[in-house]
């Protein structure tokens, strides 16, 4: 059986593989766009980048609760309850892009905290508040990711990930580097083609649910519903530690860019780089994290534990050995990865030195990542928002403030990825007897 649910997740995780490579691919296109406009562009859109994912995985880490919701009451085969989840997301999406775009469009309360060259502050600020206009949109079309996952249905997510990344690098290239509104808008272009693939992937969406096979068995614009306390209640219920979770594993590394934004626009630029082949080598073990809460999910709503047991073992066993490979990957071929990027000189130095840290924790993360949505699949998700506040903020960005800056010795940004690897560990420990905890609590109700 361990085989078969294997098998099944590889299946799974595949397409949501692509389609979140595709999605951490249009960051990777920014960074190695603007790494060839200036020094100035590729530290605002680390800055600025950072900032704006962390924004807007914290209020997809709420809509995630649809992806549970909808697991169990498909594996319950409760599937005439789903339009109604998917219709409440929808509107729960909406009256969270509000706070979401007031912040984006108001960034003073963050960044005027924050030590920079006025050019910097200035193209953050600008791109910031461009990349508001797409947020509805995006959150909307998270929602609906979350929905086609939940009901292992990811396929038509790849497709739409795979244009949009097509598409972006078109525009980017265009609008940011080759002046196709007259002149190199730089940063400023880049967030132009972000708002216009965040409307054309949500609208795509829309398009399935209206008129692909999904559309036709769960009719979910059909007897629209009016927002309802009850529904979002439940949602915010799960979402709301599974957000903060999202916001504090993230935050702990984007936000070191504002932390150490001090240090130079070199050190700056070579820290998104890394950070850059971090996020595409995170994608990895969140899609097989993705694909296991979906199985688990569904064998805990039909209450079938066996089958859940497999998928638990499946999912921990993939991650620890292709993390493991990907980590050796890394390992041997930092230098090429880094070449890719940028050809400044000091920018290489600083990426260089960091993408060990890379290949050290790949192992750890992966572990942790599974381990953390399996918990969602049982609708634990408090207890590991602490943990993980514990371990990335606790660990990862007061240590690597204090390793940064405070240290006898001063590691710099190096002081930054020690404490991150350390986090990880960490997390995967505590994780780990919880999972045991929730599995067996949840066994044992009738």
């Amino acid at each position: 059986m361990l085989f078969a649910a294997a098998r099944g997740l590889i299946a799974h995780a595949l397409p949501i593989l692509i389609a979140q490579l595709s999605s951490i691919g249009m960051m990777v296109v920014d960074t190695a766009v603007l790494g060839h406009v200036s020094a100035v562009d590729l530290a605002a859109v680390a800055i600025g980048g950072g900032i704006h994912v962390s924004v807007v995985f914290a209020l997809v880490g709420i809509l995630q609760a649809v992806a549970p919701v909808v697991a169990h009451l498909h594996g319950a085969r409760r599937d005439d309850e789903v339009a109604h989840v998917l219709q409440q997301g929808f509107w729960l999406a909406l009256a969270l892009s509000v706070p979401g775009v007031l912040f984006l469009t108001h960034p003073g309360v963050l960044l005027d905290r924050v030590t920079m060259d006025d050019a910097v502050d200035a193209k953050v600020r600008s791109y910031l508040s461009l990349l508001a206009w797409g947020l509805p949109a995006a959150l909307c079309y998270r929602t609906f990711y979350a929905f086609c996952n939940a009901l292992g249905k990811p396929r038509v997510l790849m497709g739409i990930g795979v244009a949009s990344l097509c598409l972006h690098a078109l525009l980017a290239w265009g609008l940011a580097l080759d002046g196709w509104l007259g002149a190199p808008l730089g940063v400023v272009g880049c967030a132009m083609s972000n708002i216009a693939i965040a409307w054309s992937a949500c609208l795509s969406g829309a398009a399935y649910l209206a008129l692909g096979p999904l559309g036709k068995r769960y009719r979910p614009f059909s007897n629209w519903e009016r927002p309802r306390w009850k529904s979002w209640r439940e949602l915010l219920h799960l979402g709301l530690p599974m957000g903060l979770s999202n916001l504090v594993e993230i935050t702990s590394f984007t936000l070191i860019s504002l932390f150490i934004a001090s240090l130079g626009a070199s050190v700056v630029a070579g820290h998104r780089i890394v950070a850059n082949l971090a996020a595409l080598c995170y994608m990895l073990p969140l899609s097989l994290a993705i694909a296991t809460l979906s199985a688990v999910g569904q064998a805990v709503g039909a209450r079938d534990w066996r089958r859940a047991h497999a998928a638990i073992a499946a999912g921990l066993l993939l991650a620890a050995i292709l993390s493991t490979i990907v980590g050796l990957l890394i390992w041997i071929s930092g230098e090429a990865l880094v070449s890719a990027y940028t050809d400044d000189p000091a920018v290489r130095s600083v990426a260089l030195t960091l993408t060990i840290f890379i290949a050290l924790y790949q192992f750890f993360d992966a572990l942790q990542t599974v381990a953390s949505h399996v918990l969602r699949a049982y609708r634990v998700t408090f207890v590991p928002m602490l943990v993980q506040t514990f371990c990335f903020w606790g660990i990862g960005l007061y240590g690597g403030w204090w390793l940064c800056y405070r240290w006898p010795s001063p590691l710099g940004v190096e002081g930054f990825w020690v404490a991150s690897v350390i986090s990880l560990i960490f997390s995967a420990a505590m994780l780990g007897p919880l999972l045991w905890k929730a599995v067996r609590a949840t066994e044992v109700c009738p």
